[in-house]
């Protein structure tokens, strides 16, 4: 019967929700149920899982179809079945090759055709035909009886109801990129695909008991056995689990060999713990694989970080999987492991993304294509995304979606029907249960498996390269594979690539390892202090800033703390504001219980660690290890639903009323450990992090202006790339515009010269570039332009590009009588690949140029069209009396006073009031280099709205918390480079 059901994965096909499905299948009598979704597998286990909680008997498949057409439905009759079926379909996806007409005969499937697709009688073993109800007419006068092992009924689930099919249509047409009105009747389900009693299948059915009782055979043949609780990650390292254990107590004595001496007495015996719970939880081969991929990015010189919760352990310290001293951070070692925890310890191990691809590709080639892939993940519908898709499925003109998007309040669609509907589907696709969309990858998670990964799940081949699979990080830990983490990271880039051009420009190593020295470096403390941290890790952004300027953050440790209290979770709910407090009055803070004191005397009674949770719950509220460990993945956002953690909550009260726990207090600590729900760090992680931080800040404390080179060649980080070329402006750099001879494709300095690079430029072409770049290598510089087109002859928009950016700078021409000339040169030539160096010169034609004007500020607005923005201040090219403003510098002397100031717009951050209404916090630039922060408060935003870049006039009241000074703005106009003329 139901041997054809489709969830949402079906993407822009289906409309059911995978839980959905399997609830409504029970609300209709169902009782046995097949999960067949187009090409794709991923929502199998969530699947299963669903159908064993609710007494359903799952049935796992997959159906074929080349573009619209359907081929047949695979149904796994066992885990072998399942296997092939994985395996076919990624072949499939892999080579981008059709289905074949045929299904392959493969041990442990079902196939089952179509009505008419082939002759009974030329039907094998594994094959079948489905007939659906409204099909049962063309029985008539067929003899079934000879072919009764071969007719199923077939009722395919594609939607909920008659509205879910209109969605499903919608989703058709947005799959092909078409108005709904021009959807073709076989691109689309029928409109009876959905569910009904299985009384009234039978009843159409009546007349043909035999295709009922085959239907049921079928059925019963399909038994999918799986223990979600196996572990299924690589089991050994070496050959056996005892080897993986020696190899690992011998690594780790080595390791505290070399970071803590022989004689540490606490060290041994951490590690012995740590031994001993690895071993029980049969963790050893994690670590293990963790550690050979460390070694490799060693050999090869490659720099990392290893972050997570591993951090907090002493042999991943001993190992050099991380640089965290657990002993000196006092490292709460339960965060890390413990007997209760159900998944291997976090390694998130960070490389830059010039050297992350090889170590992926090093693991493939270790552990095999057959056993690891990488982890994918899911792109839902998002809201504003979703209302353009149906705003173009419905025939609105872009400029009339972009007018009812262009607006960070909610859009307004109740005007007409058309609005409505587009209203109505986009909430149903982009709301609290979102559409998936499409397949992508996840930002670092590699699954290595025991057995090969097609038992588990398809796969497909994403642009990267690498074997994707199609899990996320849930379902792939909900059967017990869990993810290695080998991540991408810009401020690894600037790092690596900074000691390079430190190297090259000044001729000096560094030992970029050697962070107690940095930390302790009085200038990199008075740069931390003052906040002089753009471009580097994790302490850039306007809302860090602030943050270190209200802690007067000058240490190491108060850096750990901030790298925490900044997450969303703790700083939403108050209690950054709090600990800011508590830290500028630490002799008045007043802790809610003794309890409290004695367990976060050292943040001053407030929770800024998912450790300080966990210790929390097991300290006030009398919780094991395994309830802290739910709550640990709680915190790391490890959870879909919130049913687990509703069941913490209870507990956690439940027992502190036992314990006689004030009932005032339990509420306000519950309502601090609500909040780091999904957004918070480890004690170990922020440290990592903060490790970074320092080597980043050394870095631009004694080279800023190789550093600032550096970020700007990584693509910058939180800023657009505009900012970073204004910082390399301040370290006293000489910046020069692209040149054909000194130039690269990356930006390059050389002495306290700096020459902007060629990748910057709008509309060049990279490779063509790059062949350019090898002629001068090959043959020396150009003496001018006329030796440029004899040796390159460059296609006419790329020379102009050139000559516009000031390429030619060199030359004793003008830019324009150079674009004048470049016309003559290239007249009658034809562009060619081949290096040409002719015997003779030919002659220039003799030409008079006209007297060509020019006007000030002209290469300036050639950068700004070529470049995004210019290489000199903006503020040099303003055509505006900037007197009578108020610098940031000056701030401090009009606190409280309403001012006007000028500010170029750096970048904005959007948020809901807790009424969900926006507003906005801007953060600007002076005509000093001084950042100007502002507030916008709901009113102000929506009668003075953000225009995108360039200049503000900016009038408000200049406020002051703890230090900082930012301005409460009541009026805002933008304004334009020659808004005097």
């Amino acid at each position: 019967m139901y041997l054809n059901c489709k969830s949402f994965f079906s993407l822009r096909y289906g409309t059911i929700d995978t839980k959905d499905l399997v609830r409504i299948a029970r609300e209709t009598g169902v009782t046995s149920l097949a999960l067949t979704n187009i090409n794709i597998t991923s929502d199998t286990w969530n699947f299963v899982r669903e159908c064993q909680e609710q007494g359903i008997k799952p049935i796992i498949g997959l159906e074929c179809r080349n573009g619209h057409e359907l081929k047949y439905i695979l149904l796994a009759r066992n885990m072998e079945g399942w296997f092939y079926i994985n395996r076919f379909l990624s072949d499939h996806l892999h080579k981008e090759i059709p289905f074949p007409d045929r299904a392959p005969a493969f041990p442990g499937i079902f196939a089952i055709y179509a009505w008419g697709k082939l002759p009974l009688q030329e039907l094998y073993a594994h094959e079948l035909v489905g007939i659906r109800r409204r099909e049962i007419n063309k029985l008539f006068r067929v003899d079934t009886m000879p072919y009764k092992d071969k007719l199923v009924m077939l009722q395919p689930v594609t939607f909920q109801d008659a509205d879910h099919y209109e969605l499903h249509r919608i989703l058709r047409a947005i799959d092909q990129n078409i108005l709904i009105s021009q959807l073709q009747a076989y691109t689309t389900a029928q409109p009876d695909e959905q569910f009904l009693p299985p009384a009234v299948l039978f009843e159409s059915f009546e007349q043909y008991p035999h295709i009922i009782s085959n239907t049921v055979r079928v059925m019963n043949a399909c038994q999918i056995n799986v223990n979600v609780k196996t572990p299924r990650n690589k089991k050994h390292f070496t050959n056996s689990e005892a080897e993986d254990h020696a190899l690992l107590r011998q690594l780790a004595y080595e390791g505290m060999l070399r970071r803590y001496g022989p004689d540490n007495t606490e060290a041994k015996a951490r590690i012995e713990k740590e031994l001993s719970v690895v071993r029980e939880q049969h963790f050893d081969c994690y670590f293990l694989i963790t550690w050979d991929i460390i070694r490799y990015a060693q050999e090869r010189g490659f720099f990392y970080v290893g972050r997570g919760s591993g951090a907090n352990s002493i042999i991943a310290y001993c190992l050099k999987i991380t640089d965290v001293d657990p002993i000196e951070l006092n490292l709460y070692f339960e965060r890390f492991l413990n007997p209760y925890r159900s998944s291997p310890p976090d390694f998130d191990i960070d490389f830059s993304w010039r050297d992350r691809d090889e170590i992926i590709d090093y693991v493939f080639k270790k552990y095999g294509n057959a056993h690891t892939a990488l982890l994918g993940t899911v792109t839902t519908f998002q809201q504003n995304a979703t209302i353009r898709e149906l705003g173009k499925v419905y025939g609105l003109p872009k400029h009339e979606i972009d007018k009812i998007l262009d607006t960070p309040f909610s859009p307004d669609l109740t005007g007409d029907s058309v609005q409505r509907n587009i209203l109505r589907y986009s909430q149903l696709m982009s709301g609290a249960k979102a559409f998936p969309n499409h397949l992508s990858i996840h930002a670092g998670g590699i699954l290595i498996s025991e057995a090969p990964i097609h038992q588990h799940c398809a796969t497909y081949m994403p642009p990267k390269g690498f074997s994707t699979a199609q899990l996320d990080m849930h379902q792939a830990e909900a059967i017990g594979l869990f993810k290695f983490d080998i991540l991408s990271q810009r401020g690894l880039g600037h790092i690596r690539d900074s000691l390079a051009i430190i190297k090259e420009n000044r001729g000096v190593d560094i030992d970029i390892h050697d962070v107690k020295t940095f930390m302790q470096d009085p200038r990199v403390q008075h740069e931390l202090k003052t906040v002089n941290t753009i471009g580097c890790f994790y302490i850039e952004s306007p809302a860090m800033r602030q943050l270190l300027q209200k802690l007067q953050c000058e240490d190491y440790l108060t850096l750990v703390a901030a790298s925490s209290v900044i997450r969303p979770g703790v700083a939403q709910s108050g209690m950054m504001r709090q600990y800011v407090h508590n830290y500028r009055n630490q002799d008045k803070v007043v802790y809610l219980h003794e309890i409290v004191k004695q367990v976060l005397s050292e943040t001053f009674g407030i929770m800024v660690y998912q450790e300080d949770v966990i210790r929390m719950v097991h300290e006030y509220a009398d919780m094991d290890l395994a309830d802290a460990d739910i709550l640990r993945r709680a915190m790391a956002g490890k959870y879909r639903g919130q049913g687990d953690f509703q069941k913490i909550e209870q507990q956690f009260f439940t027992n502190c009323k036992r314990l006689g726990r004030p009932d005032d207090v339990t509420q306000e600590l519950w309502r601090q450990i609500a909040s780091f729900s999904g957004f918070s760090f480890s004690k170990a992680h922020s440290a990592s992090f903060a490790v970074e931080s320092y080597q980043s800040l050394f870095l631009k404390t004694y080279f800023p202006a190789e550093f600032m080179v550096a970020v700007i060649n990584n693509f910058g980080g939180f800023y657009n790339r505009e900012l970073y070329f204004r910082e390399l402006y301040k370290t006293g750099a000489t910046i020069k515009a692209p040149c054909i001879n000194n130039s690269d494709y990356y930006t390059r300095i050389t002495g306290n010269t700096v020459y902007t690079g060629f990748i910057h430029i709008e509309g060049l072409e990279e490779k063509w570039m790059q062949d350019v770049l090898e002629e001068r290598t090959l043959y020396g510089p150009f003496e001018h332009l006329e030796d440029f087109v004899a040796r390159i002859a460059p296609p006419p928009e790329q020379l102009d590009i050139l000559i516009r950016i000031g390429a030619f700078n060199f030359d004793v021409h003008t830019k324009k009588e150079l674009l004048w000339k470049s016309s003559l040169l290239l007249k009658n030539k034809a562009p060619h690949a081949e290096h040409i160096q002719p015997l003779f010169r030919e002659q220039v034609p003799e030409c008079q140029l006209p007297m060509l004007s020019y006007h000030e500020h002209e290469h300036a607005f050639e950068e700004i069209a070529l470049l995004g923005f210019p290489l000199c201040s903006p503020f040099d090219i303003l055509q505006h009396d900037q007197r009578g403003y108020i610098p940031a510098a000056n701030f401090k002397e009009h606190k409280d006073k309403v001012i006007s100031t000028l500010g170029y717009l750096v970048c904005t951050k959007g948020i809901y009031t807790s009424k969900g209404i926006p507003m906005s916090f801007g953060t600007f630039m002076d005509v000093n280099g001084d950042f100007i922060d502002t507030v916008h408060f709901p009113d102000i935003l929506k009668q003075y709205p953000f225009q995108k870049g360039g200049f503000y006039i900016l009038q408000g009241k200049v406020t002051e918390e703890y230090d900082v000074y930012s301005i409460e703005v009541n009026y805002m106009r933008k304004i334009g480079y020659f808004e005097d003329k």
